[in-house]
């Protein structure tokens, strides 16, 4: 085989097979895991995470939409996707209205990029995405050190087409980015833009200084246009160079793991009775989380001693007990409860509301 044909092969192996080596940035790209539930209704009045872990919505609009982990039949080796439906469309586009399907990074995260020097690396971005028509969106990458950005559009059909997205290496910022665990890269989608985003000339990919007006393109289409409006993404991935190399599929415990670094949820769990009211719980964290986690329930705790009563609570209370968190985990308190034996072993009966654990970005 002459050297040009070795050559060649090599591209080809490195293009169509599954490669060694953790290259994907992106924790649940194959939107496997989805903590808080399968369907989310009548979104767009507040920004947070509603279903697929590490995918939350940022809102500025009448508009509403739905937000499921769907199951799929139609891409192979894909059986989830993220799917966004419109349900109150906003056809009366105000200035400042946005939609924004978002991933966060923590800044030690992505390191690896050499953002804001003078070997700063190329990225790339894929995922696979299809919707109820033909669309053209725009993907923004920021960074938040610096507040800079830099924007590309993408194209969307009826069938699945996967996307890739090459990003210039950055040299310009003025600053490194904080090697930490708190926010200082994520980039969005932006499926609904105002002219306070998309008034000025759009330059695509090229890091700026951030100008407000060019985040996204004037003549994209918006998902809130109708109520017929659908938004299928999965296979998200994000990885150092200028080649979109097969997806990297990790098992989903391994996904599940990496998702619990932000946010966990316990259904049971063993604790004290501290006086007739309240009830003392210490929880030993399943992941060690990014931060030091807020604390709240589902819907009111119901807890058992096991043989003689179930007790919940007339509303959901939860706090931290303020000395004694650990970075492995916390005791935490519960209140509104009502005939408690005090000192008695207790129990969380899961027909009840579960401890949510969130430290997310």
């Amino acid at each position: 085989m002459t050297k040009a044909a070795e050559l060649a092969k090599m591209g080809e192996v490195l293009t169509n097979s599954q490669i060694g080596g953790r290259r994907n940035m992106v924790i649940n790209g194959a939107m496997q895991v989805a903590q808080r539930g399968t369907s989310s209704t009548g979104l767009g009045a507040a920004d947070g995470y509603f279903t697929v872990d590490r995918f939350p919505l940022a809102f500025n609009t009448s508009g509403r939409l739905t937000m499921t982990q769907e199951s799929i039949t139609d891409l192979s080796g894909f059986p989830k996707a993220l799917k966004l439906a419109c349900t109150t469309a906003d056809t009366s586009i105000a200035a400042g209205e946005y939609v924004l399907l978002q991933y966060k990074f923590e800044g030690q995260d992505v390191q690896q990029l050499k953002k804001n020097t003078s070997d700063a690396e190329k990225f790339t971005i894929s995922f696979y995405v299809k919707g109820n028509a033909n669309a053209t969106y725009t993907l923004e990458v920021k960074d938040q050190t610096n507040g800079r950005n830099n924007s590309q559009n993408f194209n969307v059909t009826t069938s699945w087409n996967r996307v890739s997205l090459t990003f210039a290496g950055d040299t310009a910022g003025s600053s490194l980015i904080n090697n930490d665990n708190s926010l200082e890269l994520f980039f969005q989608i932006w499926l609904h833009a105002g002219s306070t985003y998309n008034g000025g000339t759009f330059a695509s990919n090229t890091w700026i200084d951030q100008v407000q007006n060019v985040r996204s393109d004037s003549s994209n289409a918006s998902f809130l246009d109708s109520t017929s409006r659908t938004f299928f993404i999965t296979g998200i991935q994000m990885e150092v160079g200028s080649q979109a190399t097969p997806f990297e599929h990790r098992s989903f415990g391994e996904e599940l793991a990496l998702c619990e670094r932000y946010h966990q949820r316990f259904s049971d769990g063993d604790g004290t009775s501290s006086n007739t009211t309240t009830a003392l719980f210490g929880m030993e964290y399943r992941q060690q989380m990014r931060s030091s986690p807020s604390f709240s329930l589902s819907a009111a705790l119901q807890i058992t001693n096991g043989h003689a009563w179930d007790k919940t609570q007339s509303s959901a209370s939860v706090a931290i007990v303020a000395s004694r968190v650990t970075a492995k985990g916390v005791q935490i308190s519960c209140a509104n409860f009502s005939s408690l034996t005090q000192y008695q072993p207790v129990a969380i009966n899961n027909s009840g509301g579960v401890i949510i654990a969130d430290a997310e970005l």
